[in-house]
């Protein structure tokens, strides 16, 4: 699946680095020098170089060596081709596109709802449920969320409001 990594920020020194304002979780596996990532008007770039600076990713790119070739790419989006199924390091760790289109039900079968969005804030990411009675937030943290099965598309959820933690 096509997603989108990083977008291209401004151009950095005078040998052809871009900053690089990223959007994905594994930057040095998107971003790594050799990979190749597509744009929607620029073709596909080959990376080069790359390196963090103050905290800011700067890339160069096969065929840019210089200011003004960076410039004009500026605001382009990146992308990479990504398989959201392929196994994860961390037996916890799913993509979003994994989550939204669950199933929510309750420990007891009772189905809750369907995951429409997941919401990542910096402390824990949430689970946005539509429900018969509007959308449903759940803090995606095992004891709120014990089982996750993606093959069948099926989430036990234990809402806030049923353990007592948020009254």
């Amino acid at each position: 699946m096509r997603l989108l990594v990083g977008r291209i920020g401004r151009a950095h020194g005078i040998l052809g680095e871009a900053t690089i304002e990223v959007r994905t979780d594994e930057p040095d596996r998107r971003f790594a020098i050799g990979a190749t990532v597509q744009t929607d008007s620029h073709g596909d770039l080959k990376i080069i170089s790359g390196r963090v600076h103050n905290g800011i990713l700067l890339l160069g790119f096969d065929g840019i060596s210089d200011r003004n070739g960076i410039e004009k790419l500026r605001n382009t989006m990146l992308y990479a081709d990504v398989d959201i199924n392929e196994p994860s390091d961390d037996e916890d760790e799913y993509h979003v596109l994994q989550l939204i289109g669950c199933q929510a039900v309750l420990e007891n079968g009772d189905v809750f709802g369907e995951v429409s969005d997941v919401i990542n804030l910096p402390g824990q990411d949430l689970l946005a449920i539509k429900t018969a009675n509007g959308e449903q937030l759940i803090p995606f943290v095992h004891q709120l969320v014990p089982t996750v099965d993606i093959t069948n598309k099926k989430i036990v959820v234990i809402p806030p409001s049923i353990t007592g933690v948020m009254k």
